[in-house]
């Protein structure tokens, strides 16, 4: 081989390794310079919480939520809805914030458009989602308010909590943690959380009149409005063409009413709710099957 051909050869890859050498200092150099300090107890809080990257919080991801809470004091350390009271309480130590409490909510449907034999006003066809077979006439079922049951609630929920049967959500309490993943996609704003130790709700949805209601569903509401004329806590109201249960007035005023509501609803729309009877939370945040 031609010596100069070698000579040159060798001085190329001296020079390429010189380049090299000088970017990386440069790099490292710059990295030194604008290294961005990680705060030890973001990592420690981040490794307390549940893990489900739910977004139930309100931010994106666990670590979104481990950066606020320890860098913002108006972040509560309770937001951590998979963790319950026991990851609230390590958070609350950790970050030296006050220990709030945690609600105990499951996910619940406002709608009864299966047991009311709710009809079809058109066939969807198109893309399996609930978001875009709204956007057709308000959705397939005759009651514009109904669930439309092409489960987007149970594909978004992070713990496989919601079945579809009979094109319709079940919940089921013993996987729900309360997240709000499903009711934040529903886009009839069917599904809401509510309290395990809830003593009444109302399973429909609808802001139709009485009528309009009677047409189409078998036993929606018809906001006649006897359940707040007889309840005495004050506890249940009329807002916005809905029927709605404070539930902590609900809660507080106890059960001597006995329900009244639920016994002078027309319609046998305003239920009892079951749910503190059916499930039991440990303070771990897992659940169990009532005996």
């Amino acid at each position: 081989m031609d010596p100069a051909l070698v000579k040159l050869a060798l001085g190329g890859v001296a020079l390429l390794g010189c380049i090299g050498l000088f970017f990386g200092i440069g790099l490292a150099l710059a990295a030194h310079k604008f290294a961005v300090e990680v705060n030890p107890l973001v990592q420690e809080v981040l490794e307390s919480l549940a893990g489900a990257q739910c977004g139930g919080c309100g931010y994106p991801g666990c670590e979104g939520y481990a950066l606020a809470v320890v860098n913002d004091p108006e972040v509560p350390p309770n937001l951590c809805f998979p963790g319950k009271e026991k990851v609230a309480a390590r958070v609350a130590e950790l970050t030296g914030k006050r220990m709030a409490a945690v609600e105990d909510v499951i996910a619940v449907a406002r709608c009864s458009r299966v047991e009311g034999r709710v009809s079809h006003k058109h066939e969807y066809i198109g893309f399996a989602s609930c978001t875009a077979a709204g956007l057709a006439f308000g959705g397939p079922s005759a009651c514009n308010y109904a669930c439309i049951g092409l489960g987007e609630c149970a594909e978004s929920c992070p713990f496989d909590a919601i079945t579809m049967v009979d094109s319709f959500p079940q919940v089921n309490p013993d996987k729900c943690v309360g997240c709000g993943t499903c009711v934040k996609v529903c886009p009839k704003r069917v599904l809401e959380l509510m309290t395990v130790k809830a003593r009444v709700h109302v399973p429909c949805s609808t802001k139709d009149l009485g009528k309009q209601v009677r047409a189409v569903c078998e036993v929606g509401c018809i906001s006649c409005q006897m359940c707040v004329k007889k309840c005495p806590a004050q506890a249940v109201s009329y807002q916005d063409g809905l029927i709605r249960v404070d539930q902590a007035k609900c809660i507080a005023y106890g059960p001597e009413c006995q329900e009244i509501c639920v016994e002078k609803c027309p319609r046998k729309i305003m239920r009892r709710y079951q749910g503190r009877e059916v499930i039991t939370r440990q303070a771990g945040g897992g659940l169990k099957m009532a005996a």
